[in-house]
């Protein structure tokens, strides 16, 4: 008996192993004997610049790819096996290309919804201002909302508008107007009257409501006052809203952009409820009926996050490969355009002015603590010395009481610092979440804001934050400015503004590398996905983007305006 098992173990073993010789040699080329078919690449890459974003093998000329992902990455001869009689071969002719960009901070579908609003981005007069907005009345009923955004009073002196500005040509139509920061916004009297403000109407915590001499409204409103006018603006339809979803992500498409950190359509003095809304009405709607076209990675309010950790606790981090629950955000002060970033010391043009604090900070401390118990990512928005230093002080208090682990606590913008600040991003281990443009809007007027010390000494600090071991992370925060990763990574570079001969804090250009990874590598990692994506790397989806460059040397000396061509999953999805 013993002997007839045997036997069986050992013919049931050659027939196993004959079988598989002759699978192999079925399914083998007959010119070069490679492997099946099944074993090859979907796709491959050729003759390409290749810059991977990935120390182990900084650069490449070849790529294979299979099911969305990165099989193989290197030599023509080190791919060649993967090439089957299917796989589709993409010959570059020695393009450049580099992992898709991740954007760290975006406000998305506000950007796409404002993508049908009244641009006032780049107005340069109170006449072309008001011109604009009598333009924006044409075919509108009475009654009807006119919204806009983008305008910005440095450009044309410093005067802030007011609300006698527009209301002669807006008599029948209530209008709220967000400046390019997102921080205040104007509203004509029509609005106000809306929304029952008058005189009497007090200051909320956190916010200022523009009065004159008299006490009566000026129309403008600044942070956590917003919410006077924002509640009684009617909501963007769901439709809208999935409408605005598909136009923001074409539009990031054709700038190279692959994936997005989304901080939601929530400011200071908007409602926490419309981030969970989309999730629900928006992002969950696309990502069942297949219709995502780029990775998003969420973040919701502060003051949700039990919400978010049972969310987390029920279906993981990745609800798919194109969704993804990041972690939370709040806000600690206000803009430098607005006047409401906070500072150690006030503002030279208002000298009773230092900003605005928008969050207690002990109920921010105690929101905080409780996010890192669950192991929430969190992400704060500071922008002024004295508001940077004091999440960092925060964050230090939330890190020794609740015992050493991976957190990636990020600060959203980092713009203003005292130069000793810098260091403590990298010994405390926290993301730099900053966005490179912001610099071009704020270079001509800083000094009239904070003084030439503060500002030639402690605006937009990337080497000293680079340099003190900090990761930083690039984004737009679109719309505030535009999603265009080709020109952060030139501002970083160059830090200079259009007609410009020389840099602003030229001491804190970086290298085109460290730009390149802070839109890539370092964006993954500030999101808990560069096991994903971030870097042309074996395992990774294959996302990256090309350029018409057709050497590194091309593209290092002049870093191009436009993309060639961007790839998501192997797929090209641009154009």
């Amino acid at each position: 008996m013993a002997m007839a098992k045997n036997f069986l173990t050992i013919l049931s073993a050659t027939v196993i192993a004959f079988s598989a010789i002759l699978l192999r040699s079925r399914l083998s080329t007959t010119s070069t004997g490679r492997w099946a078919e099944v074993f090859a690449a979907d796709v491959v890459v050729v003759d390409a610049t290749i810059y991977t974003s990935d120390p182990v093998l900084p650069f490449a000329e070849a790529m294979a790819i299979r099911n969305g992902r990165i099989l193989r990455v290197g030599n023509y001869s080190d791919i060649k096996d993967l090439i089957g009689q299917v796989t589709c071969i993409l010959n570059f002719e020695g393009k450049v290309v580099v992992p898709g960009f991740i954007d760290s901070h975006v406000h998305f579908l506000y950007g796409g919804l404002r993508m049908g609003h009244l641009e006032l981005r780049g107005v340069k007069s109170q006449d072309k201002f008001i011109e604009k907005v009598k333009e924006a009345m044409r075919g509108k009923l009475p009654g009807e909302w006119v919204l806009g955004s983008g305008w910005n009073n440095d450009i044309w002196g410093g005067d802030l508008p007011i609300a006698s500005w527009i209301d002669d040509v807006t008599p029948n139509n209530p209008v709220w107007l967000s400046r390019m920061d997102g921080h205040m916004g104007l509203a004509n009297t029509l609005a106000m009257n809306i929304a029952g403000i008058s005189k009497y109407t007090h200051d909320p915590i956190g916010g200022t409501i523009s009065k004159t001499m008299d006490g009566e409204p000026t129309g403008l409103f600044a942070d956590s006052a917003m919410k006077l006018l924002l509640d009684v603006i009617p909501e963007a339809s769901v439709n809208d809203r999935r409408d605005a979803l598909i136009k923001a992500s074409k539009y990031a498409l054709m700038r190279g952009v692959t994936m997005v950190v989304d901080v939601g359509r929530y400011f200071p003095g908007e409602t926490v409820d419309h981030v969970w809304k989309d999730l629900s009405d928006v992002y969950r709607w696309a990502d069942s009926a297949g219709k995502m076209l780029i990775r998003v990675c969420l973040f919701f309010p502060l003051q949700t996050w039990s919400s978010l950790a049972a969310l987390i606790q029920e279906n993981g981090r990745a609800l798919s490969e194109w969704l993804y629950l990041g972690g939370v955000k709040a806000f600690f002060d206000g803009s430098l355009g607005s006047k409401s970033a906070l500072f150690y010391e006030p503002y030279e043009d208002d000298p009773n002015n230092y900003g605005i604090q928008v969050t207690d900070f002990d109920w921010l401390l105690n929101m905080t603590l409780a996010c890192d118990k669950s192991s929430l990512q969190v992400a704060i928005h500071a922008i002024g010395d004295k508001a940077n230093d004091l999440v960092l002080d925060l964050y230090h208090s939330v890190a020794s009481s609740n015992g050493i682990r991976d957190r990636r606590f990020r600060i959203e913008h980092a713009q203003h610092l005292v130069p000793a600040t810098t260091a403590r991003f990298g010994q405390q281990r926290v993301i730099a979440s900053v966005q490179p443009d912001h610099l071009l809007d704020d270079a001509g007027s800083a000094e009239q804001k904070i003084g030439a010390i503060r500002a030639q000494t402690g605006s937009y600090l990337f080497q000293s934050l680079l340099s003190s071991g900090a990761r930083i992370a690039f984004g737009s925060d679109w719309p505030i400015a535009d999603i265009n990763p080709l020109k952060s990574i030139k501002t970083a570079l160059t830090r200079r503004l259009p007609n410009w001969k020389t840099a602003w804090i030229s001491s804190e250009r970086i290298a085109l590398d460290d730009a390149l990874n802070a839109y890539t590598i370092s964006a993954a990692h500030a999101i808990f996905l560069d096991h994903e994506v971030g870097s042309l790397s074996p395992g990774k989806f294959a996302d990256f983007v090309v350029f018409p460059s057709t050497s590194w040397e091309e593209f290092a000396d002049d870093v191009p305006t436009t993309v060639f061509a961007t790839y998501i999953n192997g797929v090209q999805a641009y154009p």
